[in-house]
């Protein structure tokens, strides 16, 4: 069985806690993603934020992305993966959740990113639809 380090994105960047949304904002265009780790001053993991959410919760709400920091979209726990756990953990908790990036941790600390793309192109055909279908059929419903 596959483990998520062999899977994932090594090279995974975070947002600090302390950086404001315009710096998570430039940092997703110079990555060409459009979701962030937030990360403690510790390195520890502190939740995930989107591009979608500097737009709903920051930009919609009237409020400055120069001013509003990561933090404060850092709410609740954080969703995330050990970097040993199996390739078939990973993608029933992206399933539980519908979420198509996943943290990965060792040691406490953010070691990596494993998204829908890194298992499409390194995994089962079939356990891949499968989990395409099921994390596409929430972003295909009306808000």
């Amino acid at each position: 069985m596959s483990a998520v380090r062999e899977f994932m994105t090594t090279d995974a960047r975070c947002i600090k806690e302390g950086q404001s949304l315009e710096d998570a904002a430039r940092l997703m265009l110079d990555l060409d993603c459009g979701s962030l780790p937030i990360c403690g001053d510790d390195g520890r993991l502190m939740g995930m934020i989107t591009d979608r959410d500097i737009v709903l919760k920051c930009v919609a709400a009237g409020r400055s992305p120069r001013d509003m920091m990561a933090r404060e979209l850092a709410s609740g726990k954080p969703h995330w993966v050990d970097a040993d756990a199996s390739v078939d953990a990973a993608i029933e908790m992206m399933e539980a959740h519908q979420i198509r990036r996943l943290p990965v941790i060792a040691d406490h600390k953010l070691v990596g990113i494993i998204s829908q793309g890194d298992i499409a192109r390194n995994y089962a055909e079939d356990r891949v639809g499968a989990l395409v279908e099921h994390i596409s059929e929430r972003h295909h419903m009306p808000a």
